[in-house]
């Protein structure tokens, strides 16, 4: 069992690692051990696997196993993804948006929910039953980080973690914000570099990534 208090505590302290959360999309399991290194070895332990294949949860798992690796589950909808996600060995939880049903199986199964808000509304709502460590998405479709230095005006308790659109050309503008702990972009593992086995390339695109917003 967590707390929202908890979870926002435990969410701000994974997302102040590194500036970039590498959103990963892994299609095959024998890659993971070698993108996580990778990940790792160039500065970016957090790490963010979503569940948008059928090896996800697999791949988890594996990652899970990798020194140093910080892995989470993304992209949870249902309470089933939750469960699934804690069975692999993820350590937090991102989602794109939030119910009630789903912010009560991450709070019994003690996973850190990293809820996802893209309006005034959706924050205020989080905010009333806890969370203040959010994630802004999708960020570039709701209008940027012009669109959340402006809901962090009136709500300057709330953190968030823009994911969506973000890429190196446009990461320090919302890392210059100051409701802005991290970001979640995928450009540092493209799909090629990972079905090519290239793990050179994505550590030297991680360390870049790594100097972010410094």
């Amino acid at each position: 069992m967590i707390t929202p208090k908890d979870a926002s505590i435990r969410n701000r302290e994974i997302c102040g690692i590194a500036p970039i959360i590498p959103v990963l999309v892994v299609n095959d399991v024998a890659r993971a051990r070698g993108l996580a290194e990778a990940l790792v070895a160039g500065g970016l332990p957090v790490l963010e696997v979503t569940l948008r294949t059928p090896a996800a949860l697999e791949v988890i798992a594996e990652m899970a196993r990798v020194k140093g690796g910080i892995v989470g589950a993304g992209t949870l909808v249902t309470p089933d993804d939750v469960r699934n996600a804690v069975a692999a060995g993820a350590t937090f939880g991102v989602s794109p948006g939030a119910t009630d049903n789903l912010i009560a199986a991450c709070e019994a199964e003690g996973l850190p929910l990293l809820a996802g808000a893209a309006t005034a509304t959706e924050a205020m709502a989080l905010l009333e039953r806890g969370y203040d460590m959010l994630k802004f998405f999708p960020a570039e479709a709701s209008g940027g980080a012009p669109a959340l230095k402006a809901i962090g005006a009136p709500l300057p308790q709330i953190t968030f973690c823009p994911t969506g659109g973000v890429s190196p050309e446009n990461a320090h503008s919302y890392l210059g914000l100051s409701n802005v702990i991290c970001a979640g972009g995928s450009w540092v593992a493209p799909a090629d570099k990972v079905a090519a086995g290239d793990w050179a390339g994505i550590e030297s695109l991680a360390r870049s990534a790594a100097q972010l917003g410094r």
